[in-house]
């Protein structure tokens, strides 16, 4: 299933899902107080930047994101953009949440012919975690399986907003040869409600699930982006070493289970809190706002620099290599991103310690640009430009 791309009447349609939403759980005041501090934004400073950077820049002076963008993409960024850095996470929450993202996936369904959901998926909840399966044939074992985390810094997002994306990865999975292809999306706690390790004690128990379900490691393969890569690469690094930090974790962090067998990260937050991290002009994550969000994730007890936090701290090679999966790990980033300069300082680390690592850099790409892009571009090869060397990357490593 892969609808079409997102047009400015879907982005009306969900202002019109979102407004309520905001009332209920933001409140009236707080939600035309907002609104009106965009107004300036919206009325002066996006149509001001937009037509001056696009159509009054030259070119080679433009940013490098811009240079290669549709109008749409660019306009759609830039207001991400100024959202991430101004808006309150409270606020931004909402934007993904369930009740916003669901309704609107049933209308883009809607729009495009479908009544209901051409592939199954059905919320599992038990009391150490929550998620979403998404399968093909829910009456048939898989033959593959991705553990998902979803991205937000931590403080925002869920699978629900994700939920197109993952049904679109399937599909293509399933076009790819794979019999009966699932996914296990998890809905992990968001900060300030809780702080590390309940994040990462639902994802044991989420990935002990999905081990539990498949019967077969090397049928698995651990996925993520954003702060939900540093989720999955916590977990590795958990799975390979556990006696190290019981101290900070709880019961759930004595189990003993079997390590994927590859990985997939995409824009992967490696390192919470780095000087490397640096607002450019092309991404839309703001720097100033994502060590905030890493200091609330990291709580009072545990550094916000420790290594199991913090995976690009990790420089211990027999723990990286004991966290590794077999067939190693493959890691999308945009050269653009805030967190490019960790990310591809992480790489050359497995690489020069002969780890199995398969790295793609988007010339130009923004932070999550594989997700990003299925929404925002038009055709339907840029729109699957992002996922289908996942898809491939799966593909050749778990048979």
């Amino acid at each position: 299933m892969i609808l079409g791309p997102v047009s400015y009447l879907d982005c009306v349609v969900f202002c019109a899902f979102l407004t309520p939403q905001l009332i209920i759980h933001v409140g009236l005041l707080k939600t035309v107080f907002v609104a009106l501090r965009c107004l300036p934004f919206l009325l002066i400073g996006l149509p001001y930047q937009f037509i001056r950077e696009r159509y009054i820049v030259r070119y080679k002076r433009r940013s490098p994101f811009v240079q290669k963008a549709s109008p749409f993409e660019d306009f759609v960024i830039r207001c991400v953009r100024y959202a991430f850095a101004n808006i309150p996470p409270n606020v931004g929450r909402v934007f993904f949440s369930k009740q916003v993202a669901l309704p609107f996936l049933r209308f883009r369904l809607l729009r495009h012919g479908y009544l209901r959901s051409p592939v199954h998926w059905h919320e599992y909840q038990d009391k150490r975690f929550k998620g979403i399966w998404i399968v093909k044939d829910p009456m048939t074992k898989p033959d593959v399986c991705i553990f998902y985390a979803h991205g937000g810094g931590f403080s925002m997002g869920s699978p629900y907003f994700y939920l197109e994306f993952l049904l679109t990865w399937l599909s293509l999975l399933s076009d790819s040869g794979y019999r009966n292809p699932a996914i296990f999306a998890l809905d992990y706690t968001l900060v300030p409600d809780a702080s590390f390790p309940t994040q990462l004690e639902e994802a044991l128990a989420g990935y002990e699930h999905v081990l539990s379900t498949m019967r077969d490691a090397n049928k698995i393969c651990v996925s993520g982006d954003s702060a939900g890569a540093t989720i999955v690469l916590s977990l590795l690094l958990h799975l390979a070493n556990k006696s190290r930090h019981l101290d900070k974790m709880d019961s759930t962090g004595t189990w003993n289970l079997a390590k994927p067998r590859m990985a997939v990260l995409i824009s992967p937050w490696v390192t919470l809190v780095s000087s490397k991290h640096q607002n450019t002009t092309s991404d839309y994550l703001d720097a100033g706002n994502l060590h905030h969000y890493a200091r609330q994730y990291a709580g009072e007890k545990v550094s916000v620099s420790d290594p199991l936090l913090s995976p690009g701290n990790c420089r211990d090679v027999s723990w990286w290599k004991d966290a590794a999966p077999s067939k190693g790990m493959y890691v999308a980033y945009g050269a653009e991103e805030v967190f490019a300069p960790e990310v591809a300082d992480l790489i050359k680390f497995w690489e020069a310690n002969d780890m199995k690592v398969h790295s793609r850099e988007e010339k130009g790409g923004i932070h999550a640009w594989p997700v990003a892009c299925l929404f925002l571009s038009s055709s339907l090869g840029d729109r699957q430009k992002g996922l289908k060397p996942l898809v491939q990357e799966v593909r050749d490593n778990i048979c």
